[in-house]
């Protein structure tokens, strides 16, 4: 048999075959992982869910005050696409946390991240709300391709997506005890990037609301809207106890760019003013914890006319093609939430039940 040389024509050719069929391997790969992305919340939605307050939760001795808050975002998600009421077994009602995260792809198909959720670190209970997509998806209420992420704690409420690849965090949230240790910050990103086909997790170091049990949720603090926009909570006092802080976030946020190296459109939304509950501790209310919906954006207000007024006019210039509707959400803050915190979106993707 002859054998050739190492510079042979042969050698060349086959040599150059197997970088093809490596490139065309890396591209086929390359594609299958960019197949996927986190949507923006401003983009189709099929519907919201809103687990429902029972006196089985901690909403027990005010139940009838909360229920009627959810009632009216039930009217107001329902007037504009499907409602997925969750009345089965369930710790509590936070839908951003325990509901499922949804990414998309061009086709048309949707997957169904169902991460772990721990009750924000094991603070409380919430086996049952772990529990809940699982079974919302045997029963056919949503539909897509299922995945099985419940080896990672995410909560919805952590993470911001402009829909182009960028996903928002905070440290203080991802990096609290109780979540993923020992996992180091480089790890977590990579299972960001990874899971939710992110190119790059963009990590606001800076930022917390008295009273919020969440380790610094980033829907309470800086919110992605069209056009690149950032809108953030402010404080302007310095006797406020959250002022330092909030300030360190927002000279933080006026360095970051876009994947394009533009620097973001900043609109600051006020800080409402404190609000206590009858033990005398700050509960967290924020302006930021709005929900994006077809056609409108459902916002928190809490009998602060002035400062009601002027967030909603400020949510309104990030959304100037929607409908701006304000919701009493002082029943909401008692348990140290807000609006966004109970519900969460399904892109029109899901196609799930009518």
């Amino acid at each position: 048999m002859q054998k050739y040389k190492k510079n042979s024509i042969h050698h060349q050719f086959l040599c150059f075959f197997s970088y093809l069929c490596a490139k065309i391997m890396s591209f086929d790969n390359k594609q299958q992982s960019s197949r996927w992305r986190l949507p923006a919340e401003w983009e189709l939605q099929w519907g919201v869910q809103l687990t429902w307050p029972h006196a089985g939760t901690d909403w027990a001795p005010m139940l009838d005050e909360i229920t009627a808050t959810y009632e009216e975002m039930a009217r107001e998600i329902a007037r504009r696409e499907q409602l997925l009421v969750v009345g089965e077994p369930n710790n509590d009602t936070w839908a951003r946390d325990h509901g499922f995260i949804t990414l998309v792809d061009d086709e048309g198909n949707a997957r169904l991240l169902d991460f772990c959720f721990n009750g924000w670190g094991e603070k409380f209970p919430s086996e049952l709300d772990n529990a809940i997509n699982r079974r919302i998806y045997e029963e056919g209420k949503v539909k897509g391709e299922y995945k099985d992420c419940l080896d990672f704690v995410l909560e919805g409420g952590s993470i911001e997506s402009d829909g182009k690849g960028t996903v928002f965090t905070t440290t203080g949230c991802l990096l609290a005890p109780h979540r993923n240790q020992p996992m180091t910050q480089a790890e977590i990103e990579e299972r960001l990037k990874r899971e939710l086909h992110a190119e790059r997790i963009v990590w606001i170091d800076y930022g917390h609301l008295t009273g919020d049990d969440t380790d610094g949720h980033i829907d309470t603090l800086v919110r992605i809207c069209p056009d690149d926009t950032l809108l953030y909570v402010g404080c302007n006092d310095p006797d406020d106890e959250q002022y330092k802080d909030l300030q360190l976030m927002k000279a933080q946020l006026a360095t970051f760019r876009t994947l394009d190296g533009k620097p973001y459109r900043l609109i600051e939304l006020p800080m409402p003013r404190p609000i206590y509950d009858e033990d005398g501790y700050r509960l967290p209310a924020t302006y930021a914890n709005f929900l994006v919906i077809n056609g409108a954006v459902l916002c928190p207000t809490y009998a602060q006319p002035d400062l009601d007024t002027e967030a909603l006019r400020l949510i309104g210039e990030a959304f100037p093609d929607r409908e701006i509707v304000g919701i009493d959400c002082r029943s909401v803050i008692k348990q140290h939430g807000s609006l966004h915190c109970c519900t969460m979106q399904f892109p029109i993707e899901v196609k799930g039940e009518k």
